[in-house]
């Protein structure tokens, strides 16, 4: 651990040994004289006892003193206070102010932890529109059109201008991740200035800035992504907490789901497909729900509609995500666009039945048909659900090993330190291309975890503080591995597609004997 020098006191001390073992008068006297001068210049200052925030900074003092004195201990990372409201009233809500933020010395600063995951090395194509012109004040602004709110970070302070609501509370916990990011890496957090839109569906569109003398794309931050559009992902509000329908901080909630996994074997689980959300948001989840059992049909799925008003009114009894790995199989199919539900299910090690997607989020480029997950068609859903279904009633030690490759992903792959990371390179490569020296907007408010988790109330409140970073990292973010080159891009589609056209191929013959 390192800490930052405690100079005063470790001077003093070193001032009195040197006190006690001069025998020369003249040098006692010139020694005191010095001592004293440069003593008083650095002893340390005392913070307040009213910053939320602060510094604690000390020195091993050295047992004696020696004409080689052992070197001091290096320094250490901030230490960060706890977060409390008890003490904040309705009164003093609109009256709290932010702390200064932590710091670390340049020569404090941990070193790098190991290299990150692979699916890290899709930030540098999101941001390859504007690798050549970097970003410029005209850019960011013309983001402005869909974005709910504006971020500027300056001086490891945070500054928020809304534009317009965010549905539920997707901008605050989005906002509250990133303040975290700021208590995990301290001082570590470039300036940088960008336009967040909390809508699920991406709108930059590529084919619009695709042409010679085009102007450049605004570059707008977003939870997901597709092959025709620009949007800079990033991970969703939904890692600190989806207070709306009770789903709790990820951290927390992975491990539940961990727990789950357990207590029902894969081979006790209910041999059939499991979904259960909400139909209504998409016409390809209305046709999902045709896939049910029936009467007359079953094509190996159970398929469950959720009510989220009657849920919130009966305490989410029903909605349990750590309980609902009962199942051998379970699938993500999307709603209006990508689905937050996506890594719950992944986390059980069910195997998961993905319904062909269009959209991508930060992590799931990551994932390859077959050994993550099992594709499904678009076009034909319930027989390819119920082939998916037979195919792994037959190759069980396959399904599980499919379904336990997902769950391990997810559980490794997307802990929070791996958020925290991803955020962090993200935010620093995007800030290196800024042309422009970012200011705080007239308009924007300076946030922090204590003005945002000390004005919320009930289960808002709650997951913040649930979700809390409570003390810097002590190790430096993973090393971020380089771009990926047009072979490995290529390389990775045609593993992909060659993986599809292979399922498909024995859906196919599989669908020729049923008939004979």
């Amino acid at each position: 651990m390192k800490v930052r020098y405690n100079v005063g006191k470790h001077l003093k001390k070193t001032c009195e040994a040197y006190s006690q073992t001069t025998s020369t008068v003249f040098l006692f006297f010139l020694t005191l004289l010095v001592g004293a001068f440069v003593c008083a210049q650095w002893m340390p200052v005392v913070p307040s006892h009213d910053m939320l925030t602060t510094i604690h900074s000390h020195t091993a003092l050295p047992e004696s003193v020696s004409a080689n004195p052992r070197k001091p201990d290096p320094p250490s990372l901030p230490i960060l206070l706890p977060i409390s409201c008890s003490n904040t009233t309705n009164q003093t809500r609109h009256r709290i102010k932010c702390p200064a933020p932590p710091t670390l010395l340049p020569s404090s600063l941990p070193p790098p932890s190991s290299t990150c995951p692979s699916y890290f090395r899709w930030i540098h194509e999101d941001l390859r529109p504007w690798a050549k012109t970097g970003i410029t004040l005209d850019m960011v602004e013309r983001a402005k059109k869909t974005a709910n709110f504006r971020l500027t970070i300056v001086n490891g302070r945070a500054y928020v201008q809304k534009y317009q609501r965010a549905f539920q509370t997707r901008d605050v916990f989005t906002v509250w991740g990133i303040l975290q990011l700021l208590r995990y890496y301290p001082g570590k957090i470039p300036d940088l200035d960008l336009m967040f839109d909390c809508v699920d569906w991406p709108v930059v569109k590529a084919d619009e800035y695709n042409w010679e003398n085009a102007p450049s794309p605004p570059p707008l931050f977003r939870y997901c992504g597709d092959e025709s559009t620009l949007d800079i992902v990033f991970p969703d509000w939904s890692f600190w907490g989806w207070a709306e329908i009770n789903i709790k901080p990820w951290e927390a909630l992975k491990r539940e789901i961990d727990g789950g996994n357990k207590r029902v074997g894969w081979m006790n689980r209910e041999p059939y497909a499991y979904w259960k959300g909400n139909p209504a948001v998409a016409k390809i989840r209305q046709e999902l729900v045709q896939c049910n059992v029936s009467e007359t049909h079953d094509w190996n799925a159970r398929i469950y509609a959720q009510n989220w008003l009657k849920e919130s009114q009966e305490g989410f009894k029903d909605s349990d995500l750590s309980k609902q790995c009962i199942h051998r199989y379970k699938i993500y199919i999307e709603g209006s666009a990508w689905s937050v539900s996506e890594k719950y299910i992944l986390a059980c090690d069910s195997m998961t039945l993905i319904v062909k997607p269009k959209y991508y989020d930060f992590y799931s480029r990551g994932l390859m048909p077959v050994q993550h997950y099992w594709p499904i068609r678009e076009n034909d859903k319930c027989r390819s659900i119920k082939f998916a279904v037979d195919w792994g009633n037959s190759h069980k030690q396959k399904a599980q090993e499919i379904g336990k490759e997902a769950s391990s992903y997810v559980q490794e792959m997307l802990k929070m330190e791996n958020i925290y990371d991803y955020m962090f390179h993200l935010l620093t490569e995007y800030a290196k291309l800024l042309k422009y020296k970012p200011v705080v907007p007239p308009n924007a408010t300076e946030l922090c975890p204590e003005s945002m988790a000390c004005r919320a109330h009930g289960v808002e409140q709650k997951f913040m503080l649930d979700s809390v970073v409570h003390k810097p990292s002590d190790v430096g973010p993973c090393e971020l591995p380089p771009p990926f080159s047009d072979v490995e891009l290529k390389t990775i589609q045609t593993r992909r597609e060659n993986s599809i056209k292979q399922v498909e191929t024995w859906e196919e013959n599989a669908w020729k004997t049923e008939m004979g």
